[in-house]
Formats: C-alpha cells, sequence, structure tokens
C-alpha cells in the first residue's frame, strides 16, 4: 500500500505541474490589446536619470553589427580602441577612482560618455536652441553599442572599425527622406577618424572635409615621432590619422575646398613652422584657441562658415582635449589654455548649418577625470549637440515640413 500512496504522490505532483506549466504557457501566449499595451509602457516604459541598462540618452540598445536587419537614421556606435595613443594610456598611479572609471585609457570613453548621459531622456530632451527634441523627431536613433576592438594588434583593429563603419553605413536609412544614415562614434582615441573617413569616401563616392576641433594638429607625418624604430603599423596612430586619410584621397582639400582645424594651441616640431607648412600643403586652414580673445564665438563661427558652407559632406571630430584641462582633465594629451565647455557648446550650435555626415567624439580618459564626470558630461552635451544639429538639418533638407517621410507630424515640440 505504501508503494501504491507513493505512486499516487508522483503522478498527482506531476499532474499538478502539469497543470501549473499549461497555465504559464496560457499566460505567455495570450494576445495583448494595444490598449494593454499602452498601460504597461505608461506604468513601467519611462527611465529616471539614474535607472535602466547604460545606454546613450536611454536609446534603444540594438546589436547592430550582428543584426543586419535592424535600420536606423543615426546611430551611436563606441570605439573603445586607445592603443594608438602617444600619451597617458593608464590609470594615474595612487589616485582612488569610481568603479566605473578606475580603468585605463580612453578605450573607457564610450562607457564614460554613456554614462554620463544619463540624464538626457527622450521625455526632457528638448532643445531650446535648436526648436527640437531631437529624440522625438523625425529620425530614428538607436545606441548600437560597441564595435569589439582588438587591444593587440593595431592593424587588425583598424581592418575591424573600417568594416564595422562601412556595414553600418552602408544600410538603407529608416526615413525615406534620408538619403543615408549617419553615425557618431563614441571614442576611444582620435585615430579611429581614419577608418570612419575610409567608409565615408566609400559611401558618398568622394573625399570629404573635416570640421576638427582640437588642441593638436594631428596632421603630423608619422616621421614627426622618435621614428628610429618606425614601422608601418606605428604610423597609424592618433597624431597622424589626418595626414594618413590625406595620402589616402579620403580629404577633398583642394585650395577652394580646405577642412578646418580649430581651438588649436600645440607646440610644434623642430625650432621653426615646419608642422604648420607642412599642415597648409594638405589644405587645412587653422583657427588657434586664443583668437577667440579677439573675435569670440561668433567670430569662430562666422570664420568656418565661411570657409565650410552648407552644402560639401563634412566629418565633424571632436577631440574632447580642445576644452582647457581645467574643464575637461580627463583625456589624454591636455594642453592648457583651451576653451570652456560654454564656449565650445555655442560654437558647435552655430555651425548646425554644415552638411555634417558624420561625427566623433573621442579621447575621453575617464580615469583622469574627477568624480563629478566633468570631461565625460562635456562629451555626452557635445553628443547632444550634435545630434539636435544632424536632426535639424534634416528637416531642413526634408523642407522644413518636420515629418517624418510618411505625411505624420513628427513630434519636434515645436
Amino acid at each position: 500500500m505504501r508503494l501504491e500512496g507513493f505512486a499516487c504522490w508522483i503522478i498527482l505532483s506531476f499532474a499538478s505541474a502539469l497543470v501549473a506549466a499549461c497555465s504559464q504557457h496560457v499566460k505567455q501566449t495570450r494576445e495583448w490589446s494595444q490598449e494593454e499595451l499602452d498601460e504597461l509602457e505608461a506604468k513601467w516604459g519611462t527611465d529616471w536619470g539614474f535607472t535602466g541598462i547604460s545606454t546613450f540618452a536611454h536609446l534603444s540598445y540594438v546589436r547592430c553589427l550582428t543584426t543586419p536587419s535592424e535600420l536606423f537614421d543615426i546611430a551611436l556606435i563606441g570605439a573603445p580602441f586607445d592603443t594608438a595613443v602617444s600619451y597617458r594610456p593608464v590609470t594615474p598611479r595612487g589616485i582612488r577612482l569610481p568603479v566605473f572609471t578606475s580603468l585605463t585609457g580612453a578605450r573607457f570613453g564610450p562607457r564614460a560618455i554613456r554614462a554620463a548621459s544619463a540624464r538626457q531622456t527622450s521625455f526632457r530632451g528638448f532643445n531650446p536652441r535648436a526648436g527640437i527634441n531631437p529624440y522625438q523627431n523625425w529620425a530614428k536613433i538607436l545606441d548600437c553599442g560597441d564595435i569589439p576592438v582588438v587591444p593587440l594588434d593595431n592593424a587588425r583593429a583598424l581592418a575591424q572599425m573600417s568594416a564595422a563603419f562601412s556595414e553600418l553605413g552602408t544600410r538603407a536609412p529608416v526615413s525615406p527622406l534620408a538619403a543615408k544614415p549617419k553615425l557618431i562614434t563614441l571614442g576611444g582615441d582620435h585615430s579611429l577618424s581614419l577608418p570612419a573617413l575610409r567608409a565615408l569616401k566609400e559611401i558618398y563616392g568622394r573625399s570629404l572635409r573635416v570640421l576638427h576641433f582640437d588642441a593638436h594638429l594631428d596632421t603630423w607625418h608619422p616621421a614627426k615621432y622618435p621614428s628610429y624604430w618606425a614601422s608601418e603599423q606605428a604610423n597609424f596612430n592618433h597624431g597622424s590619422m589626418f595626414w594618413l586619410a590625406g595620402q589616402e584621397g579620403l580629404l577633398s582639400n583642394a585650395s577652394n575646398a580646405p577642412s578646418v582645424h580649430a581651438g588649436l594651441r600645440t607646440r610644434l616640431s623642430g625650432d621653426g613652422f615646419g608642422d604648420f607648412e607642412d599642415d597648409d600643403k594638405q589644405g587645412w586652414i587653422r583657427f588657434s584657441a586664443d583668437e577667440i580673445d579677439d573675435i569670440g564665438t561668433k567670430g569662430i563661427v562666422q570664420h568656418i562658415m565661411d570657409t565650410l558652407g552648407e552644402e560639401d559632406p563634412v566629418y565633424l571630430s571632436v577631440d574632447i582635449d580642445v576644452l582647457d584641462p581645467a574643464f575637461a582633465p580627463g583625456t589624454g594629451t591636455p594642453e592648457p589654455g583651451g576653451w570652456s565647455t560654454r564656449e565650445l557648446i555655442r560654437i558647435l550650435r552655430g555651425v548646425e548649418g554644415l552638411n555634417v555626415v558624420g561625427a566623433d567624439v573621442v579621447e575621453v580618459s575617464p580615469a583622469y577625470q574627477g568624480n563629478g564626470e566633468e570631461t565625460a558630461l562635456a562629451a555626452a552635451q557635445v553628443v547632444f549637440e550634435i545630434l539636435s544639429s544632424m536632426v535639424k538639418k534634416g528637416m531642413q533638407q526634408m523642407g522644413k515640413t518636420g515629418t517624418d517621410g510618411h505625411g505624420d507630424t513628427a513630434k519636434d515640440e515645436l
């Protein structure tokens, strides 16, 4: 009898589990009405600045490189690469840092910029300067995660980044009125501009002009570095990538179509102006940081717009060391005498008429910033300004209608 009772207990337990499983299956396969889904979204779909997974501005995250069907109009992509730097690749010895920043180099820049963007949200993203909320407008904006850049082989890393930018940039945009999708890259060191420009030339079928905010030229011939042990791989670094881009024909830089450096205050090689002369030959126009004292932000904006115009495709590259170390100490090669965060933001707002087809924000090295995240906060704000300008320019190219291309009024909060 005991055996029979045990068998009955087993059968009853199995039946009970089967009923529970079937009940759960019914719950999982029920159809939810749109009204119910809207209610769930209203209850649980809004994040505070301190909640949610750390994507840029709480944007939807898709691993775009492994999801070829995912389309977008603008994508944020991280390039956590920093082995082409010439200074400050590691955490300063003896300094206690927050958990998420107690790591080495600009490879952790994308993570820090995303964390610093936490107070940017779609429901509180209206930009009074631009008159739009870039997150609630015509453009589908995604955080595509990071390129898994190999840290042990710079030549392989260059090939990886080139392939990733090309793959993402050649997708069709979501909006039928947008010609091509646009990428904003979170660095990472400044060398990533080279693979980005390679991809853009392939995508647009022409060389581009560059607006380069930086304390340094970054057009140095690789031989300007100590070069007894020079190698082809060593040529790919964060101070020579625009020289390489020029050699590869990626930059237009004709005498009537130059590119622009702004915010310069670097020391030069040797005992003369040879670096500037080399820069001239490569087709660049220079504006030094201290020119702002004479002509103000308005004058800097006017010079940039007069040089680049509103039609030619422009790649916008922002090295965070364009800011003074008082405002952005968390970077690899800081130079005293730079612009304030407010000045840079004002200039970025002033050049929103440029036809920016891609951008990067680079050289954020969070190990060197303070506990207040001032460098990453500045970088996150720069990205927000670039996004706002891209979306607003897109509206203008669509005829200033503010529509999404399907006949519906976009949520631009105008």
